[in-house]
C-alpha cells in the first residue's frame, strides 16, 4: 500500500509540473512588466526614441533609433556629419542607405519578410506574447557573470536565413532579483550571438536599459529615451529614387 501511494504522489508531482514551470515563466514576465513601470503604462507606449553612440575603431558615431507601435523602424547614425540611413522599415518596405554610394537602396525581400515578422514585437516580444503564437518555456536558474538568472526560451515564427526556414528561438535571461533581462542569446546558422542590457533607468514613469550592446556584442552607449516623442514619419520611408539590392 505503501509503495502505491508514493507512486501516486510521484505521478501527480509529474502531472502538474508542466503546468507550474509554465506558471513560473508568465510570473517572471509580469513581474518584468509591473517592476518597469506597469502593464497598462506599457500597452499605451506609442513610439520611442533612443539617442546613443557607437564604438568603431575607436571612433564614437552617433545614432538614433526610431522605433513604433505600428512595427515602423529607422536607425540613422551621423558619420562625420552625414546621416545616414543604417535600417529602415516603414511596414512594407526595409532599406538602408549604401555606405559606398549614399544611395538608399532596398534590402532584399528575404530581409524585408523577416522585419515583417517582428513587426507586432513593440515595445517588447512578451507584450501578449500567446496572442502573436508564441510560446515561452521557463528553463531554469542560471548564473551569468556573477548574477543569478532566471532562463526563459521564447519560440517565435520561423525566420529565412539565406533561403532556408529556421526555428527562432531566443533565449532570455531575467536578473532575479527584479526579474528585468539582463541578456538574450540567440543562434543564427549555427552561431550564437548573445547580447546584454543593464543600467535601467526611469524615463516617463518606465525603465529603459541604458548600457547594452546589439547585434551580436556591438556596445551601445545610451545617452537618452524619449517616449511618444514627435516623429516625421518621412524617415521611414523608402525615398522615390531608389535602388533594389538583388
Amino acid at each position: 500500500m505503501k509503495n502505491i501511494k508514493t507512486f501516486f504522489v510521484a505521478a501527480l508531482m509529474l502531472a502538474i509540473a508542466p503546468a507550474v514551470v509554465a506558471q513560473t515563466a508568465d510570473e517572471i514576465v509580469n513581474s518584468y512588466f509591473e517592476n518597469t513601470g506597469g502593464m497598462d503604462a506599457w500597452k499605451s507606449l506609442e513610439a520611442t526614441k533612443i539617442s546613443a553612440t557607437v564604438n568603431q575603431g575607436g571612433m564614437e558615431i552617433p545614432i538614433d533609433i526610431y522605433s513604433t507601435k505600428e512595427g515602423k523602424l529607422a536607425i540613422i547614425a551621423n558619420f562625420q556629419g552625414m546621416n545616414m540611413t543604417f535600417m529602415a522599415y516603414d511596414g512594407e518596405t526595409a532599406w538602408n542607405t549604401n555606405q559606398m554610394t549614399m544611395a538608399p537602396e532596398k534590402m532584399t525581400q528575404e530581409q524585408t519578410d523577416n522585419m515583417k515578422l517582428q513587426a507586432n514585437d513593440f515595445p517588447s516580444p512578451f507584450m501578449d506574447y500567446q496572442s502573436k503564437g508564441y510560446t515561452v518555456e521557463y528553463v531554469g536558474e542560471e548564473t551569468m557573470e556573477g548574477t543569478k538568472t532566471h532562463k526563459i526560451k521564447m519560440v517565435q515564427e520561423p525566420m529565412m536565413v539565406n533561403g532556408v526556414q529556421e526555428e527562432s528561438i531566443t533565449y532570455y535571461y531575467f536578473e532575479a532579483e527584479n526579474n528585468v533581462p539582463i541578456a538574450t542569446e540567440v543562434s543564427v546558422s549555427g552561431q550564437t550571438m548573445k547580447d546584454t542590457m543593464s543600467d535601467y533607468e526611469e524615463v516617463d514613469g518606465l525603465y529603459f536599459p541604458f548600457a547594452m550592446t546589439m547585434m551580436g556584442g556591438m556596445p551601445l552607449e545610451i545617452k537618452s529615451v524619449e517616449v511618444n516623442p514627435d516623429i516625421d514619419p518621412k524617415i521611414f520611408t523608402f525615398p522615390a529614387k531608389a535602388v533594389v539590392k538583388e
